[in-house]
């Protein structure tokens, strides 16, 4: 087995683990009131997107590997004390909102390293399909992972489930242990030198920045991201996906599915398609190769996608009057559309994660690569409870159909300005 399919084999069961657990802790504390429930996500999403770019600075200047062996260590103990103070107090749900809190801080610091592992361990052509292998992955994780946390919680408790968990991380920081490269093919070694001609991705040999001072270092991912012509426009479609697609599946199509009627398994069906078409595409760049022209393939998965959200939309609105059951005709058009909102995130997803690692100059991976989480961290925590809440006023497929029009609509427009910013810079160029 090749070095990033260990850390890929690893990394999926780590995943596997990570939702799991999420489940488990999502379910206990919901016994304890919603409220609660929203403080434990809270508690995971705020710490995670407030240290997410000094995590890409500690990574770029101390090592990848080093930080993220340092973070399965820590997480193993966390479990671990988790399950132990379980046994002696319960589930008091206050314990589970300060262990969601050291989730959401080691994420900060873990995610931003793992992001760029297919850029340190495979060669820069075959980038698309390792990027590819790693999205089904996280596709089969989320499959896997609630109905195994589930199955866990039930039969165990919550501290069986906090010491499976353990395990996992344990077996990832073992792993990262024994695939660490030797001090000498080290990639991100503090620099020597500085010079910033390469920093934009254009392809100098000094492609080394200053690393003066953590400050400068932790908002350095923010400045090579929105100045390089190739990351600015992709980091902007990753951060209105993230605001106005994401929120579709996670949380409109449950509200959705309780305001029309539909029963849990129909709904669930939808869900699934998502993922299951957004796993087909990956599957498919996995085998054959990147997309074709992938920069053009990411805008046309957005619109594909949002022309799946609008198409759902319609569905739920014509079906208002009516239960949805598995024999019924609107189970159809429903998966039909959510096969659609999947197609178009796999074609976005596979065409951004590989163009995003190959234009990163190598003393900035962990920080770009922390940019791209920021860009989905923080939209989602905004829209999240703004579409939840105008959920509340209108009918769900209302706001999914406003959500389809914002999508699409700020996609041509990014596009438009990127597009206008190369003809200037064509015209710059051709005048003597």
């Amino acid at each position: 087995m090749s070095r990033y399919g260990a850390w890929l084999a690893a990394t999926t069961l780590s995943l596997v683990g990570t939702q799991v657990m999420g489940f488990a802790m999502a379910w206990t504390a919901a016994g304890h009131g919603a409220t609660w429930a929203g403080l434990v996500l809270t508690a995971i999403n705020l710490p995670r997107a407030l240290f997410l770019l000094f995590g890409g600075a500690v990574a770029d200047r101390v090592g990848a590997w080093r930080v993220m062996i340092s973070a399965d260590v820590a997480m193993t103990a966390v479990t671990l004390t988790l399950a132990a103070l379980t046994r002696q107090m319960s589930d008091r749900p206050l314990l589970l909102v300060m262990v969601a809190f050291a989730i959401g801080f080691a994420d900060a610091f873990y995610l931003p390293s793992s992001g760029s592992m297919p850029r340190l361990l495979v060669p820069t052509a075959s980038l698309a399909r390792a990027t590819s292998a790693r999205q089904i992955a996280g596709q089969s994780a989320a499959f896997t992972g609630p109905a195994l946390g589930g199955l866990l919680l039930a039969t165990f408790g919550l501290a069986v489930t906090a010491i499976a968990n353990a395990a996992t991380f344990a077996i990832m920081a073992a792993v990262l242990i024994a695939l660490r490269p030797r001090p000498a093919r080290l990639i991100h070694r503090p620099p020597a030198h500085a010079g910033v001609s390469a920093a934009a991705g254009s392809g100098s040999d000094d492609r080394r920045w200053p690393m003066s001072g953590w400050g400068r270092q932790t908002f350095d991912g923010l400045r090579v991201g929105f100045t390089n012509p190739v990351l600015r426009p992709h980091l902007l479609m990753t951060a209105t996906a993230a605001g106005l697609l994401l929120p579709c599946a996670g949380l409109l199509v449950p509200v959705l599915a309780r305001q029309l009627g539909w029963p849990p398994a129909s709904a669930g069906a939808v869900a699934a398609t998502i993922a299951l078409g957004s796993g087909a595409v990956a599957a498919v760049v996995l085998v054959r190769g990147a997309l074709p022209n992938p920069r053009r393939m990411a805008s046309r998965g957005l619109f594909v996608a949002s022309g799946g959200v609008a198409f759902l939309a319609l569905v739920g609105l014509a079906d208002r009057s009516t239960s949805f059951g598995p024999g019924q005709l609107p189970l159809p058009a429903a998966l039909t559309a959510a096969a659609l909102i999947g197609v178009g995130m796999g074609m976005f997803g596979t065409s951004v994660a590989p163009l995003v690692l190959g234009a990163t100059p190598e003393t900035h991976l962990a920080r770009v690569q922390a940019v791209l989480v920021f860009a989905q961290s923080v939209p989602l925590l905004v829209t999240n409870n703004l579409l939840g809440a105008f959920a509340d006023v209108v009918p769900a497929g209302f706001v999914l159909l406003t959500c389809a029009g914002l999508l699409a609509a700020s996609v041509g427009v990014i596009g438009l300005h990127e597009s206008g910013n190369g003809s200037r810079a064509t015209v710059r160029g051709a005048v003597p």
